[in-house]
């Protein structure tokens, strides 16, 4: 199997959307860090770009030029600290490269491939795909693996399954108390005679935490609490899963793996902006539905399999 140098910021959203490119164009992979050491290095290399400059400002080329001599064949990257490290690369090794999310304030020229989603709003290059959503892991054993994992921990009493996902706080969307209260009301009274399974994430606070306690999960997953990821499980194995709006990548994954049909819980405090056009783009194409207290029945899943061949002509793999 061939192997991909991912340049990694060390955000486990952008980090994880390039594995999940690795894998869907059949390459391992090996993490190399890519960060400035100093917000004014970062600074001067959208001005290097703008100029046709290639100056080794992550101090990343050394390290990359080791693992091309141990046959790494391809370059991906997410997120504004490896844009301009990759052009780098590109340049230098003669790799073809992939970045993930539109690079804004650097040329769109110099990339083989961009993979941005919808709500980005990227303008139409020759070299730009266009997406969706967040780019989700894909491969079977993985979903078999974790699904695995959580009925060792679980063992459902019941055929039928929901589950809920909550996010939290964050520029444009909050998850507080009284609002998480009213809506896991509506969930329970929409889904008499199932299980109801919740989990949390990094960003969930205390005290909407505390309010899962009020209600009679069958499954309840804390992320303060345990480590453990349980959203595989979740959509592969609910009929329904109830996500909160507020993050675009378990939304993604919701809407790209299995069959469940899948809730929004709008949390949105902005109706403005990148995560209310994505909000929007997925209801208004069928992936999800806006929960009103009444379920919808939005199970149209995202087919990236077009876009990957599309995307292995632009990199010539």
């Amino acid at each position: 199997m061939p192997t991909a140098l991912i340049l990694t910021d060390g955000k486990p959203g952008h980090e994880n959307q390039s594995k999940a490119l690795a894998e869907g164009l059949g390459f391992s992979f090996r993490l190399l860090p890519c960060a400035y050491p100093t917000k004014a290095r970062k600074a001067l290399s959208y001005l290097c770009d703008r100029l046709g400059l290639a100056p080794d400002l992550a101090g990343i080329l050394p390290a990359a030029r080791a693992a091309a001599r141990e046959g790494a064949a391809l370059l991906i990257g997410a997120g504004s600290n490896t844009f301009y490290s990759l052009k780098l690369l590109r340049r230098a090794l003669g790799l073809p490269c992939a970045a993930i999310l539109t690079p804004g304030g650097y040329r769109l020229g110099g990339f083989d491939a961009i993979l941005a989603p919808a709500f980005d709003n990227p303008p139409e290059r020759p070299n730009l795909l266009t997406i969706p959503t967040n780019l989700t892991p894909a491969r079977p054993d993985f979903y078999q693996a974790q699904t695995a994992a959580f009925l060792e921990r679980h063992v459902p009493a019941r055929d039928r399954a929901v589950g809920v996902i909550i996010g939290g706080k964050n520029p444009v969307a909050d998850v507080t108390p009284d609002w998480l209260r009213t809506q896991l009301r509506a969930v329970f009274a929409a889904t008499p005679g199932c299980e109801r399974w919740v989990t949390t994430s990094r960003r969930t606070s205390p005290e909407a935490e505390a309010v899962l306690a009020e209600f009679p999960f069958d499954y309840t997953l804390l992320f303060s609490q345990d480590r453990f990821n349980p959203i595989p499980a979740f959509v592969t194995q609910c009929e329904r899963l109830f996500v909160t709006a507020d993050s675009t990548g378990m939304l993604s994954e919701a809407v790209a793996i299995g069959s469940a049909a899948v809730e929004i819980l709008d949390n949105l405090t902005v109706a403005t902006g990148k995560f209310a056009r994505f909000v929007d783009n997925l209801c208004a194409e069928g992936y999800a539905h806006r929960f009103n207290g009444l379920p919808g029945d939005a199970r149209r899943k995202v087919n990236l399999a077009p876009t990957l061949a599309a995307l292995r002509t632009l990199l010539r793999l």
